[in-house]
């Protein structure tokens, strides 16, 4: 688990060690420490969000995911043999943070801090692409579902 440290700074001693939750992950992608975007994206999920991140000026580090891991297969009885299982070719996913390790996905959302091509405030719907056009003259609270 990661930590943060928080010293007084008249005394220089740890004041407080505080855990970052799953709303902020960070980790190493290429040997670079990122914040994590989203996990398990799908080539064309990579392409939107890169984009869209590029254009706020984040840098993007894009991995493939590991493969999920499997299930043990199930030990045969006795005086039986056991049967064989082909494995399914795992979806090709991607893995995509940013350098900056302060950026949060939510926090961005929600705090408007992104921006489309056309300029307008990156919403929520316009994030899970559900919409094309970001729709920021609507607040999220009064949009129809």
């Amino acid at each position: 688990m990661e930590f943060i440290n928080i010293y007084s700074h008249w005394s220089n001693k740890l004041f407080l060690k505080m855990a970052i939750n799953k709303n902020h992950e960070f980790e190493d992608l290429d040997g670079i420490k990122c914040a994590i975007v989203e996990k398990n994206a799908s080539p064309e999920r990579v392409s939107f969000l890169k984009e869209l991140l590029e254009l706020n000026n984040f840098k993007v580090i894009v991995v493939p995911s590991p493969p999920p891991k499997a299930a043990p297969a199930p030990k045969p009885v006795e005086g039986e043999t056991a049967p064989v299982v082909e494995a399914l070719p795992a979806p090709e996913t991607f893995t995509i943070g940013v350098t900056n390790v302060s950026f949060n996905p939510t926090n961005a959302i929600f705090g408007k801090l992104l921006k489309t091509k056309d300029g307008h405030i990156v919403t929520q719907k316009y994030w899970n692409q559900k919409e094309t056009v970001s729709h920021d003259e609507i607040p999220y609270y009064e949009a129809k579902l």
